[in-house]
């Protein structure tokens, strides 16, 4: 450009640049409002999940959307008398974390231990949503057994949504704290009616198609109680397949864990429940073998991503997704 100062031309070349990557930041640019009761997380615009910590039994992330806005969540708990829905389950709150056998009470089932929330931190930076959350466990006695440390990440990317999870539990100064063996956990989602497995409910056959599908290829009932690096679940609705897998970080203890997902919508990463996922008659394995425990002013930290996709496993390239988590990406 003659006759243009460099100082000149830097200005351009820099302006021209930062106006070809603004509709990208655009596209994918994440959003936090936070509210007496949740965080509003959206990307590019649009609504992808909600952060609810106060008003429940635990806290929660609801709903969960596609990047078309397709829900993938039952609403049952929180949205009751949805046409066509099933009922069942009253503690299965969209997407959470928590267990059932924590110092031999359970923190699963709705009416006994409650994960109670201290605060929560949210900010957004480019197209990155990250959330810290301080818990505490307590017992229906009002004794706190433990406290967490809950980071959650959400981003868009091209072909989907991802949403890292990250707790960090921390036992008392004073005595351990046992995550007790049982498949009543840990890391879950509750899926939408309509991406189910075949399965049987309300005394009927239900007419969902959708596919359960693990690492070795196992498919629907036969991924229940398995150990896998990652799982998939997915069906077609409106002429699209819509898909979420669930990936276990090499960093965890267990790792790969062990799956607590059913053919009814249940879909959850369990590294606990070892007795209630591998005895058989001809293979006892005694109770409390699957007990982790923590000692005295001790943590443990587990790491679990959720992808959100189109298509199959394999269009939604899975395992090339899990592959890039497990190499810090």
């Amino acid at each position: 450009m003659h006759g243009v100062k460099p100082r000149t031309l830097t200005l351009l070349v820099s302006l021209s640049l930062a106006a070809l990557a603004a509709p990208l930041r655009a596209a994918d640019a994440a959003k936090v409002t936070k509210l007496d009761d949740r965080v509003r997380v959206e990307l590019g615009g649009q609504l992808f999940t909600e952060y609810i910590f106060k008003g429940g039994p635990r806290p929660y992330l609801f709903p969960i959307l596609a990047s078309d806005g397709t829900k993938l969540n039952r609403d049952y708990p929180m949205v009751k008398g949805v046409a066509g829905e099933e009922d069942d389950h009253p503690h299965h709150n969209s997407l959470w974390f928590t267990h059932g056998a924590v110092n031999g009470v359970d923190f699963w089932s709705n009416g006994k231990g409650l994960i109670v929330s201290d605060g929560v931190e949210a900010s957004a930076a480019g197209g990155l949503a990250t959330l810290k959350s301080r818990n505490r466990w307590v017992a229906p006695d009002g004794s706190v057994f433990c406290t967490d440390e809950t980071t959650i990440r959400a981003r868009a990317i091209p072909d989907g949504r991802l949403l890292d999870y990250e707790v960090t539990v921390t036992a008392p100064a004073e005595k351990p704290l046992v995550f007790g063996d049982t498949k009543e956990g840990s890391m879950a989602m509750r899926l939408a009616q309509w991406m189910t497995a075949p399965h049987k409910f309300k005394g009927k056959e239900g007419v969902t198609k959708g596919t359960i599908v693990n690492d070795s290829g196992a498919r629907n009932n036969a991924t229940w109680g398995k150990k896998s690096t990652w799982v998939d679940y997915h069906a077609e609705k409106d002429g699209k397949i819509y898909g979420v897998a669930m990936f276990d970080n090499p960093k965890n203890p267990r790792f790969p864990t062990w799956w607590h997902v059913r053919d009814y919508g249940l879909f959850a990463a369990n590294p606990f429940g070892q007795h209630d996922f591998e005895s058989t008659k001809e293979k006892p394995v005694p109770a409390k073998t699957g007990d982790m425990t923590i000692p005295a002013g001790g943590s443990v930290t587990f790491r679990w991503r959720f992808y959100f996709h189109l298509g199959d496993e394999k269009a939604a390239k899975v395992a090339e997704h899990f592959a890039d988590y497990a190499a810090g990406k």
